[in-house]
């Protein structure tokens, strides 16, 4: 077992005064620091459009609009199973809610391309592979308005990304069976992005060694071990499982099995809490390990999607 995340940080963060929640003029200060690193139209749009399968059908099921906050406006994409039947299992898989965490969209794409078109005669297919196009292109975990879109999945949601997916899901799927959301969790979760947060918030940091691995977070209501159980060992020949550091716990939470945490999805306001899918994970990918690679972390989250499916259809 390993943990190679960074440490605590001994100064505070550079926004604020540590224990006072953020104003406006802390808000506009935090967005007058972030800058555009890499296209969401090039690196997201455009592989959709170009690889997309005969079995499926790209929609625009919105657009979020920050021109009032100096950026650009982001149309957002799902696909969809072409030919929809009713009496089919219904799959929903959501990645990019986070857009730091490339490998959640990277990896929605790669699936997409490799097995939606297999698996679109079996069952109904709904994939939103980067719901949050602008956290995508400046690399952040929040939103322009710094709200986390993925504790903003509940109802007259503040965050555009979260309110807009959760309107998708609802005008495509009248149920859900399967819900796999695509995550990461990295360093800078401890080196930014959780500091930011208590800055934020006027609070402490509360740091959690990140350990060097793969791990799903499962829903407190819906845990579904024997699940979890079955994605974790179609994981193993991929990359790493994360290990529970000296207290059991994986970043603050007791461990359930294995790879496993839970977490109370729908209070929390998470995106896998907003269906009531019998089968729900969050996959938690580590791409700072010096043990993978950028590529290996995409097949983890194929990985996980297909031995989701694998499981529901045996179910």
């Amino acid at each position: 077992m390993s943990f190679v995340s960074t440490a605590s940080p001994t100064a505070p963060y550079p926004i604020g005064t540590p224990g006072t929640p953020w104003g406006a003029a802390e808000r506009s200060a935090w967005l007058a620091r972030q800058q555009r690193r890499r296209s969401y139209a090039e690196e997201v749009v455009a592989p959709l459009r170009a690889g997309l399968p005969p079995q499926a059908e790209l929609l625009e099921y919105g657009a979020l609009d920050y021109a009032h906050l100096g950026w650009a406006g982001y149309p957002l994409y799902a696909v969809r199973s072409r030919a929809w039947d009713p009496a089919r299992p219904v799959v929903l898989v959501t990645g990019g809610v986070h857009g730091y965490e490339t490998s959640g969209v990277q990896g929605a794409l790669q699936w997409i391309g490799h097995e939606f078109g297999r698996l679109a005669g079996q069952l109904n297919l709904l994939v939103l592979p980067c719901i949050s196009p602008w956290g995508y292109e400046t690399i952040n975990r929040w939103n322009p308005d710094a709200l986390d879109p993925n504790r903003q999945f509940k109802p007259a949601s503040p965050a555009a990304e979260s309110a807009l997916a959760m309107r998708c899901v609802a005008a495509n799927c009248p149920r859900v069976d399967l819900h796999v959301d695509l995550h990461e969790t990295t360093d800078t979760d401890n080196s930014e992005f959780g500091p930011a947060k208590a800055a934020r918030d006027g609070t402490t940091f509360d740091w959690h060694p990140i350990p060097d691995g793969f791990y799903l977070v499962a829903d407190t209501e819906r845990p579904a071990p024997e699940f979890q159980r079955a994605l974790i060992d179609a994981v193993r020949g991929v990359t790493p499982i994360a290990e529970a550091d000296a207290d059991g716990r994986i970043i603050g939470e007791p461990l359930q099995q294995p790879g496993v945490i839970n977490y109370a999805k729908r209070a929390l306001g998470l995106c896998g809490g907003m269906t009531d899918a019998r089968f729900v994970t969050t996959t938690e990918v580590y791409p700072d390990s010096p043990r993978t690679s950028p590529a290996e972390c995409n097949a983890a989250q194929v990985a996980t999607i297909t031995a989701a499916i694998d499981y529901l259809q045996r179910a």
